[in-house]
């Protein structure tokens, strides 16, 4: 016995050191000027550090099938050259797909400039221009010419020239081999952009000038005209020079796009979600505020209740919280602000396990055995309960990691580290300390705990009809006004546009904010505001970003303001996503109603899929009746729900079928609500503790997770309440041979 409880003893001591040295410091640790002293070990996600995700798609149309074939393939390459030359650390650039890049950029905060250099196409094209002012005049009087086109240019006085440039292409800028950035020293330290050709090219370059000595050769990039010289002699160097209204970033970033090569084909950007820096350090401080909130609820109410077995539950739930943060750092693993969500949840649900040891020891001790056979008996008892209702929700989290996005991903993987790690410390660490206590001279002999509810009798069974009519009644409510909403129910995650969030330094009038927009045409959109009227969010269906970003600048110099967040979602990625959600959920009910036919019965399972679909229908009525909206956050929610509202069924079902075997006399509605009775204590614990931490996360957490945590408070109320009148009163009422 000895021997192995110092076995058992080691493993945990191991376990518990590795993950402290894997996860400390968890977060970055910083001296008081705000610098990074000791980097953390757990990469923050986009959304707690800012930065940039975005979605692109090459488009093919206009490429033979052959060249279409390998074209994301070599615009994926150009766009990671670029990238790279841009100085972003640890970006992500990737394919997905047959025509999509993924690009992540941490940090990154100057959006527009960022865009510009992923986007532009970078076709350098050598153009003469025609001498002849008639064919000029005819040409700016309207009149189509067939072999030229019209181009205006700027020139340095932000003045504009009109130039009729040949459309026959006299050189390409494939034959280009270097570009830099220069000044000029006629010009006052103006930058340029020298650039270079290989020998062909130079060649060519050679015999272009040599031949055209007095005519001007347009310099035509993306279709713009930047610069156009007049040819004074041959130029047989094989160098030629930009010339514009630069800046020094401007020119920089034209010689990155000109180095990295010309994209096969335009891309374009379906899906970003920009978070500024300030978003960023808000949602981890609300998010730490929310874990510590709940946590410290947890803690003391665990300590207050199950007196000793609460302090080494909690002492459980510490540990918990190390193995996780441990287990993100070894798997190289992304915490966002969902992922911040997950951590708030596992709090409350890792102590379910803890709560249904000790009831079922504290049910064995009243049987008369002595505190050490309780503890055996209790934790055998319990251990399938645990494994049952923990792997139910293990599968809801791999279908939410399988069609989640990257935030949603973290999210599940932080649900399914802390499914896995409470398991760990409730089974072994908990058992562990049980026995230690209990062994030797001065051992423990007894467990006191206080009793929430004492032998309850109520008739569950019998209220059952009125709890059907009241739940359709519900949910008849709420799909009516979700019906009645329509398009409104959905987020721009399902119906595409774009979501911008601005933070003011002064409180600034919504009606300013209109009368602003009015001037760019948008002034009809939904604006939101709140945080002292200093932050405003807008909704529109077109990304005009940049025209409003403008226009505040112009109307509102003495307010500063800075981008909170952008999010875009094109059509596409819409419909994609809202196919993805339906499968998710589909595919949540499918597993679980597999796996409770395996462990159980078929009409348990059943019992279990209406009672997740009555669950998932009242939450998607609540959002409905208060005016919330469908998105992915919203549906990691629900997913979530199910989950836990299959933990809580679980226990009650694995209770019943055990019952089956101790009241073979019994009928059938007195076993069910014996059942029910006897797990009542437990399904109420468990409910509270998680309220406790959901209800931190919905009053602490902010706004950006606000929606995820209203709809896990319906959940759980919801999932309690099918448990108990929904799930197992349908044993009752699904025809079988027993029942008959």
């Amino acid at each position: 016995m000895v021997k192995n409880l110092k076995w058992k003893a080691s493993l945990i001591a191991l376990v518990v050191g590795l993950a402290l040295w894997m996860g400390y410091p968890p977060l970055d640790v910083k001296d008081k000027d705000g610098n990074v002293t000791e980097e953390g070990k757990v990469k923050l996600g986009l959304d707690l550090q800012g930065g940039m995700h975005l979605v692109l798609i090459v488009d093919t149309s206009k490429l033979s099938p052959e060249e279409a074939k390998d074209a994301p393939d070599r615009a994926l390459e150009i766009i990671r050259n670029r990238i790279d030359q841009f100085g972003v650390l640890e970006p992500i650039v990737q394919r997905q797909g047959k025509d999509r890049i993924i690009i992540q950029l941490p940090g990154v905060t100057d959006r527009e400039r960022a865009i510009k250099l992923i986007k532009s196409t970078a076709h350098l094209e050598f153009r003469l221009v025609s001498n002849d002012p008639g064919l000029l005049k005819r040409a700016m009087s309207g009149e189509s010419l067939p072999d030229h086109e019209l181009k205006t240019m700027k020139t340095r006085e932000d003045k504009t020239e009109e130039l009729l440039v040949e459309k026959k292409v006299v050189l390409l800028g494939d034959a280009l081999v270097d570009a830099t950035t220069e000044f000029s020293q006629s010009t006052f330290n103006q930058p340029y952009v020298s650039i270079a050709f290989n020998s062909e090219g130079g060649a060519t370059f050679a015999e272009i000038t040599g031949n055209n000595v007095g005519r001007r050769l347009a310099i035509v990039l993306d279709g713009t005209v930047y610069s156009a010289p007049v040819i004074r002699e041959k130029i047989p160097s094989g160098r030629a020079q930009i010339t514009g209204n630069f800046s020094a970033q401007e020119s920089n970033d034209l010689a990155i796009v000109l180095r990295a090569g010309a994209l096969p084909a335009p891309v374009k950007i379906i899906e970003e979600r920009t978070v500024g820096p300030a978003l960023g350090k808000d949602s981890i401080r609300k998010g730490i505020r929310a874990i510590v909130t709940g946590g410290i609820l947890v803690l003391c109410f665990m300590a207050v209740y199950y007196l000793i077995a609460g302090l080494i539950a909690d002492f459980a739930l510490v540990l918990n919280m190390v193995l996780i943060t441990g287990a993100l750092s070894y798997f190289h693993a992304t915490l966002t602000l969902p992922g911040i969500a997950g951590l708030v949840l596992t709090i409350g649900m890792s102590v379910d396990a803890n709560v249904l040891i000790f009831e079922r020891i504290r049910e064995e001790s009243r049987l008369g055995k002595s505190l050490r056979a309780a503890i055996q008996s209790g934790f055998k008892r319990a251990l399938l309960t645990i494994t049952d209702a923990n792997l139910t929700t293990l599968i809801t989290a791999l279908i939410l990691f399988q069609f989640g996005t990257g935030p949603i991903r973290g999210f599940a993987t932080v649900l399914s580290i802390g499914i896995l790690s409470s398991m760990f410390t409730a089974i072994v660490c908990t058992r562990l300390i049980l026995d230690l206590l209990t062994h030797g001279k001065r051992k423990l002999n007894k467990l006191p705990m206080l009793r929430l509810v004492r032998n309850p009798q109520i008739n569950f069974i019998g209220m059952r009809k009125a709890a059907y009519v009241f739940s359709i009644a519900l949910i008849a409510v709420g799909m009516f006004t979700f019906a009645r909403r329509g398009e409104a129910n959905y987020g721009i995650d399902f119906t595409g546009g774009v979501i911008q969030q601005y933070k003011f330094s002064k409180a600034i009038p919504l009606e300013e904010v209109r009368s602003v927009l009015r001037k760019i045409r948008v002034g009809d959109v939904p604006i939101q505001q709140f945080s002292d009227k200093k932050e405003i969010l807008i909704r529109t269906v077109d990304d005009n970003s940049f025209e409003i970003m403008k226009e505040f600048k112009n109307s509102f110099e003495g307010n500063r303001f800075e981008i909170m967040r952008i999010e875009k979602v094109g059509p596409s990625i819409g419909k994609d996503l809202r196919g993805k959600a339906i499968k998710a959920v589909i595919f949540a009910m499918i597993g679980i109603c597999l796996y409770v036919s395996f462990r159980f019965e078929f009409k348990f399972a059943i019992a279990a899929i209406t009672a997740l679909i009555h669950d998932v229908g009242i939450c998607v009525g609540a959002i409905a009746l208060t005016g919330r909206e469908l998105s992915i956050p919203v549906i990691a929610a629900l997913l979530t729900v199910v989950g836990y509202s299959i933990n809580d069924t679980i226990v009650v079902f694995d209770r019943i079928r055990e019952d089956r075997k101790l009241m073979r006399k019994a009928t059938n509605k007195e076993i069910i609500n014996t059942s029910i009775n006897q797990t009542f204590s437990r399904t109420l614990l468990t409910s509270l503790t998680t309220l406790m931490v959901v209800l931190a996360l919905y009053l602490f957490g902010g706004e950006v997770i606000n929606d995820f945590a209203f709809v896990m408070l319906v959940g759980i109320i919801t999932g309690t309440y099918s448990s108990i009148f929904i799930a197992s009163p349908i044993l009752i009422d699904w025809p079988s041979r027993r029942v008959r």
